[in-house]
Order: structure tokens, then sequence, then C-alpha cells
């Protein structure tokens, strides 16, 4: 599998060739730098814009073999000279998103261009200018054409980076079949959550939880964090940042696994919906019958008229709640008191633990603020 390099080379490549154009007079084609992981980037040099005093050009980004929405963007630098008494200033132009809220990489109202990208950028200029001798101050901007665009389809929106996509990585390269990208979002998520001065958390593995709740109690689950599969190292982040309560909504398909101590949901991980629906059927004494027809189904939703027709679905569903809430507690290492809201597309809200009641209160409080 090969690997990219990832929006924060791409800016820094660019950066580098457009400051080693303005000191040293002549165009650059190819430019080499190192990333934070000590792999090369030999990256090519496109529409070199070259002035007096600025220079711009561009690297289109790379995602190799785990392409990404910003997958053949061309990521810009313009540097020029700067003013007296300033050294290096490092800011977003058009298409680079900009923070307005707490609790991420960047300060408010600043550029979307993280702190690991930032000191690539340094880094890479300041050997150019080591190398034509030059001591004074540079101003560089790195710009994005589709990033306001393409920012509508990142979680950029819901992290409150307006105006474009952010500059990212922290090693440098894109690896293929990675899922770090999206822990690390999960991690960003909670992480302003809490610079926000929350201590509890709602959380959905995606959108259906969100419009669940939204058309079932009215509650917009925008500010609540997508976990995808990983529901595990949610639980772990929130521990880690001391979160106190977690509620977590989902799906029957998804969450069944969860009460069978299941922490990553995504079906090659783990798939045993129907043995586990199966099991607390059992449990509830059903007929014999009645359970391997269970067993014979395809989806948890096909199964759910069988547990009605059985007289047992209300009991069945809340021992299932219960136990995901054991084993959500249980990764949690009893540090994190958690809940859960269990519900089904065709027949809506299945259960809920005994006082995921109190959400609702919590959360209608929060979304009038």
């Amino acid at each position: 599998m090969r690997y990219g390099f990832t929006t924060g080379s791409c800016a820094a490549a660019a950066a580098k060739a457009a400051a080693y154009m303005l000191l040293m007079g002549r165009k650059k084609t190819e430019i080499t730098i190192e990333t934070p992981k000590g792999i090369l980037y030999h990256a090519k040099i496109l529409d070199i814009d070259l002035k007096e005093n600025q220079v711009s050009c561009a690297v289109e980004k790379d995602g190799g073999d785990d392409p990404d929405i910003t997958t053949g963007t061309w990521i810009y630098a313009k540097v020029s000279y700067g003013k007296e008494g300033e050294k290096f200033l490092i800011e977003g132009g058009t298409g680079v998103g900009r923070v307005t809220r707490p609790g991420l990489d960047q300060p408010l109202h600043h550029a979307a261009i993280n702190h690991v990208p930032r000191e690539m950028i340094q880094r890479e200029v300041m050997e150019v200018c080591r190398a034509a001798d030059y001591e004074g101050s540079l101003r560089i901007e790195i710009s994005v054409p589709e990033g306001e665009k393409l920012s509508k389809h990142t979680f950029n929106p819901r992290l409150g980076i307006v105006g474009g996509i952010s500059i990212l990585g922290t090693s440098g390269i894109v690896e293929p079949m990675s899922s770090q990208a999206l822990l690390d979002t999960i991690q960003v998520e909670l992480r302003q959550r809490k610079a926000l001065g929350f201590d509890y958390v709602a959380v959905s593995p995606g959108n259906y939880g969100l419009a669940f709740m939204k058309n079932t109690y009215g509650y917009d689950l925008d500010r609540s964090v997508k976990c995808s599969n990983f529901i595990g190292e949610t639980i772990d982040m929130a521990v880690e940042l001391e979160f106190q309560n977690l509620l977590l909504t989902g799906h029957i398909g998804k969450l069944i696994k969860v009460a069978g101590g299941i922490m990553n949901t995504h079906s090659r991980e783990a798939d045993c919906r129907m043995e586990l629906l199966a099991a607390f059927s059992i449990q509830e004494d059903m007929e014999s019958c009645q359970v391997k027809r269970i067993l014979e189904c395809v989806t948890t939703e096909e199964a759910i008229p069988i547990l009605k027709e059985s007289g047992k679905l209300q009991d069945i569903m809340n021992k299932i709640v219960e136990k995901i809430c054991y084993y959500m507690e249980y990764r949690g290492k009893g540090k994190i008191k958690t809940d859960c809201i269990l519900y089904a597309n065709e027949f809506g809200e299945l259960a809920k633990s005994r006082e995921a009641e109190k959400w609702f209160t919590l959360l209608e409080q929060e979304q009038e603020q």
C-alpha cells in the first residue's frame, strides 16, 4: 500500500519552494522536505507566480492509497518580505478555515493551520533562509482555492472552523487504511466540549442516531460527538478528559454488539448480532422455535417483530440496555457514569437506561444557551 502526504506537508513544501524562489531569484519546479515521520517528500511545484517582492506556488495533495476529500487539491503558499521586527508570520488565506470555538489546536480567530504544520513550514523556510544567508522577516500565507467548498464535506463545520479546510497532520504522511484521522477528530470534539465547560457528553455512532434524537425528542444533537465504530476508544478519551457522564444513542444493529462487550462495532471486527439477540431471548425464556427464527434473520430490524410476537420485546431490550451500560462502565473502569438509548428505524425507541430521562433536561437546557 502506498502512503500519501498531509495538507501540512503540502503547505510546508509549497512554502519552502516559494521562499527559495523569492530569496534565490530562481525558479524551482521540485522541492524536498522531511516529514516528522522521517520520510522525505519530493514534491512537484505547480502554478508558479514569481514576482520581485513575493512568490506563490502550489503543491497537489496526494492521499496515497487512502485518499480523502482533499486528494487532488492544490495547496498554495505565498511568501513575501515581512515587516521589520517580524520573523515569521504564518497566516491562512482563501479556503483555509478560521477557528470560532475554543478547545481546538489553534486559538480563537486564528487560521486553522495546526501547530505541527506550522512547525514544519517554519523549519523548512528557515533552512532556505540559512542557505540564502537571509536574516530578515518573511510573511507566509497558505491558501486552498477549493477549501471552502471542500470543508462542507469535512468535520470542520461541526468543530466551529469556518470558511475552509484545516491544514493538518502530525506525522506528515497519510497511512493507508488508517483510522487515526477519525480517532483524532473524536478526540478534538471531546476536548473542545470539555473546554466549553461541560462534564457530560452525548455520543452517537453516526447520523442516524442524531436524526433519531431530533425526530423523537426534538433535540438537535449537533453538539454531540460522532464516535463511528470506536465506542471503546471514545470512552477511553472521555475518561482521560475527566467527563463524568456519557450518553450513547444508537441503533440496535450496532449497539447490540456493545451488549456483548464488543467495543469496536465495525463488521470486520465482529458480527454476532443475531447470536446476542438469541442469547438475550433465551434468558427471557422465549420458545426455542422463535429463537431459531431470530438466528435465521439477516438484520436486527427483521428480528424485532419476532420479539414483539413473543410478548417479551420490552424485557429483552431492557436487558440489552442494562448490559450496554455495564460494559461501557467496565471499559471506563468505573470512572464515568453511562446511559443508553436504543432505537430501531421502523419501531422507534426500544429501550433506555433508568437515568436517561435526566439527559433530556440537560440537553434541552444546553440547546437554549
